[in-house]
């Protein structure tokens, strides 16, 4: 899940780029481990900074549109560049293992239930 231009342009300027985790939350829906990507993507070169949440999560549906509320927890490590498709997705691998065990943590899963992410009604 990307977050627009908007909600990027809109995040500290002094936070620094690489891998995060911590939980999301899709509108009222159930709360989920994350991994969450800040930077430039380097390896595919791009021009904007972006910031991408990875849910570890399958979803049935698209959820376009949804309201997506996220805490960020953690800092696993910088961003780098990778030589290969292979080692992107390899490295992206072991940070869902890092993030798994760090949520798991008694300290990290009581944040799950924060009241943050009730949204609302209407």
């Amino acid at each position: 899940a990307n977050f627009s231009d908007q909600v990027v342009e809109s995040f500290p300027s002094d936070i620094s780029t690489g891998i995060y985790y911590g939980w999301a939350c899709v509108g009222n829906g159930d709360v989920h481990k994350m991994v969450l990507s800040v930077g430039w993507n380097p390896l595919y070169k791009n021009i904007k900074k972006s910031v991408e949440t990875h849910i570890i999560h399958t979803f049935k549906d698209d959820f376009y549109g949804e309201i997506l509320s996220i805490v960020i927890i953690g800092y696993i490590r910088s961003e780098k560049n990778f030589s290969s498709l292979g080692a992107l997705i390899s490295a992206i691998q072991e940070d869902i293992e890092e993030a798994k065990r760090q949520l798991d943590l008694p300290e990290h899963l009581k944040l799950k239930e924060d009241n943050f992410f009730h949204l609302p009604e209407g």
